[in-house]
Formats: structure tokens, C-alpha cells, sequence
């Protein structure tokens, strides 16, 4: 079974994240962004992380974040995860200014997350590992859950509705009952965007979602992420090395060098910008020859 023979007809029960908006990148720059950074700085002891940092990201938008290894890329996700607090400026998410992002409370912030490395449930099976990508959804109370009372039980009810679509719209339908350590890499990286997908975020964060894959396997998991932006109307943050596929599928592209954001624009803006060529995007051709 191919992923485009799956798609259309399986997600129409569906809806994910905001409402949907217009593609054109105007339309999306009009709306209120899903989250935005305003005059973001991090430091670790005489480390600055991030300097000065303004980003937003609005609906329906893939923006990716690129730049050299040490420029911050990392650091961004995890202040906008709130797994850091910025040493200075203010993260703006669901309609409020935070100091820090509340970390327990992402999931109903609508914020879902994946990380560099993979951090699934290896014993459990896929359809379970997806399940748990509700908890921080689920609103009954820990008594509720343990006596299987009305809302747990409709909630519980739910999270399995919806990760049987998600395992549909990630072509995973053969692998469901499988058990995720026995699987290859490459279906676990789709298990783990399964279980961020199926909390229904506003935004996804994706930290390096193709790194270790195939090529088949990156255009493969390219084409869901895409599709997630188009069926579900989610914001989509990318962190990812591999040049080609960045400007290929994002709307926008901003660079980190040292900390600081030293552009911000459409992907053909960006790979004609000199500052981009200097500090970045010379040494990131040439790493990938010779790959």
C-alpha cells in the first residue's frame, strides 16, 4: 500500500490543529502566528545559546530552522518546548506571554514535539505507543481513570479512534499490533511522528524527523509531513541538516549562526543570501558531496 493511495479517503473523519487557511504565504503571514519569539536570548555561564531571537510561525506553515552544528538550533526547540527558560524575552503561545513555556501543560497548549533521538516505548506495540500520545490530552482525573468512569472511559475511547487514523494516514496499518523495538528504524521514526500527530497540536516541533534515514525513507516521511500542514492546517517547525530536502519542502527558512538569526525568508530568498552562503550553506554542500 503506497502512502498517496491512503491519504485522501482516510483523514476526512479527521481534524488536527487549526483551522485550515490559504496556502499562499500572505495568507498565512496575516494570521495571528501559533507561537512567537520576541527578543529571545539564552545563555549556559558565559555560553550564549540564542541572542536577541524574533521568530514566528503561523498556521499551515512549514518553517524550517537550519544553520551549522553549535548555532542554536536545539536550543530554539527547547525554549519554545519549554525544557529552558530564555535568560531574557517572552515566548507567545495559545493567546499569552510566557516567561517559560509551562512544559506539563504543552500538550493542552496545543504543542507536540519530537526529539533527535527516538523515545517510543520499544515493548510496546505501535497502536499503544500511538495511544499515549493522548495522555497529556486526556482531562479525567487520575480516580477517574483507575474507576473507568464516563469521561475517562469516552476519552480512552477516543485516544484509540484516533490513533487507528493516524496509524491509517501513516500507512502503518500492517505494522499495528507489532510490537515498535522490532520494527525498522525507519517506521519507528513514523511511529513517534504518529504519536505527535495524534495529540492534535496547533504545532508540531520536528528535531531532525529524517536524520538516519534512507533516501526513499526521507522522501517518504517528507510527503507525510507535507501532508500534515495541508490536511490538518498544523504549524510545522523543522530542525534538519539535509539541505536539498529543506528547501523542498518548507514555506520559510530561517538561519542561526552563533545564536543569532541571520535570515529569515523563502526558501529561494535564503539560498541567495551571502551571509547564508558564508556561514552556512557552502560548508553544508560541501559535507553532503562528500557524503
Amino acid at each position: 500500500m503506497t502512502m498517496t493511495s491512503t491519504l485522501q479517503p482516510q483523514l476526512a473523519p479527521l481534524e488536527l490543529g487549526a483551522a485550515a487557511h490559504a496556502t499562499a504565504p500572505l495568507a498565512r503571514q496575516a494570521s495571528a502566528p501559533v507561537l512567537q519569539l520576541s527578543d529571545v536570548s539564552l545563555s549556559f555561564g558565559g555560553v550564549q545559546a540564542l541572542s536577541h531571537i524574533d521568530l514566528a510561525i503561523h498556521a499551515r506553515e512549514i518553517l524550517a530552522v537550519i544553520g551549522p552544528n553549535g548555532a542554536g538550533k536545539s536550543s530554539l526547540v527547547n525554549v519554545m518546548s519549554g525544557l529552558y527558560r530564555p535568560t531574557q524575552g517572552q515566548v507567545q503561545l495559545a493567546g499569552r506571554y510566557w516567561p517559560q513555556v509551562p512544559t506539563a501543560r504543552l500538550g493542552r497548549l496545543g504543542v507536540a514535539r519530537t526529539f533527535q533521538n527516538l523515545a517510543l516505548f520499544k515493548g510496546l506495540s505501535v497502536r499503544d505507543n500511538i495511544v499515549l500520545g493522548r495522555v497529556n490530552a486526556m482531562r479525567a482525573s487520575f480516580l477517574e481513570q483507575i474507576a473507568g468512569l464516563g469521561r475517562a472511559r469516552r476519552e480512552r475511547q477516543q485516544a484509540r479512534a484516533l490513533a487507528d487514523q493516524m496509524i491509517a494516514f501513516l500507512d502503518l496499518g500492517a505494522h499495528a499490533e507489532r510490537v515498535v523495538g522490532g520494527l525498522p528504524y525507519g517506521l519507528q521514526k513514523r511511529v513517534e511522528l504518529a504519536r505527535a500527530l495524534v495529540a492534535q497540536p496547533h504545532l508540531l516541533l520536528l528535531d531532525e524527523p529524517m536524520a538516519g534515514m534512507t533516501v526513499i525513507e526521507k522522501s517518504e516521511m517528507a510527503g507525510f509531513v507535507r501532508a500534515a500542514r495541508d490536511q490538518f492546517g498544523t504549524a510545522i517547525l523543522l530542525i534538519e541538516h539535509d539541505i536539498g530536502l529543506v528547501f523542498d519542502l518548507s514555506d520559510r527558512v530561517a538561519v542561526l549562526n552563533y545564536g543569532r538569526k541571520i535570515a529569515d525568508g523563502t526558501p529561494a530568498a535564503v539560498r541567495q543570501d551571502a551571509a547564508v552562503i558564508e556561514a552556512y550553506l557552502g560548508v553544508a554542500h560541501r559535507e553532503q558531496e562528500a557524503a
